[in-house]
């Protein structure tokens, strides 16, 4: 079994920076964090998509980069992905996508979301407030299900278009950085998120 964890960074991401902090650095923390929990995953591929230029500086050498529209839906993203792999010999059997506004998410329910999958087709780790902090799917993506990490009742919606609700199943939950506000909600307790935890500190 062959895995991508993909963290997916779109511009708007920025618009949490707490006051004093500039939000294009604000972005660039949150971004890297996430990227570096995902990259210590065992067993993983991590990739970068993301729609914010010049971010490829806080991955490590090799990882894959892809560059989209900052609307572009997660549909499409999820086939460019395995799309991507045509060429690869070892190609990816299934996909995460996270959202790169968590950067204390526990490397656990990343962990999670992969073994639900072997009960159900999508599995979603909802976000406090609404919407998805990540889902996992197979590759090929599920043809029925267009996913949005920022629907609010993005679960009611995926089992209302899957043909079975058992097809769509759900991991713990965790929080993301929407507002400045929501900067509270990190856990100075766990360990990671040292980019983001100096920034804020700093201001």
């Amino acid at each position: 079994m062959t895995r991508i964890a993909a963290v997916l960074v779109r511009q708007r991401m920025a618009q949490a920076a707490p006051p004093g902090v500039d939000p294009a650095r604000f972005l660039e923390a949150v971004a890297e964090d996430t990227y570096e929990m995902v990259a210590g995953l065992e067993l993983v591929t991590p990739v970068l998509i993301t729609s914010v230029p010049e971010l490829e500086e806080i991955v490590w050498p090799g990882t894959e980069v892809i560059t989209i529209k900052d609307d572009e839906p997660l549909k499409i993203i999820l086939e460019r992905l395995k799309a991507d792999q045509a060429d690869q010999a070892d190609q990816a059997d299934q996909a995460a996508v996270i959202s790169a506004d968590a950067p204390d998410l526990p490397p656990l329910l990343v962990g999670k979301l992969f073994r639900e999958l072997g009960r159900a087709e999508i599995t979603v780790c909802p976000a406090e407030n609404g919407g998805a902090v990540a889902m996992a799917c197979a590759l090929p993506p599920p043809t029925w299900a267009d996913p949005d990490l920022d629907d609010e009742r993005i679960v009611t919606t995926l089992r209302a278009q899957a043909p079975g609700p058992r097809r769509v199943a759900t991991t713990p939950g965790w929080h993301r950085l929407r507002t400045p506000d929501d900067v509270e909600r990190l856990d100075p307790g766990l360990e990671g998120w040292e980019s983001t935890r100096a920034l804020i500190r700093a201001r």
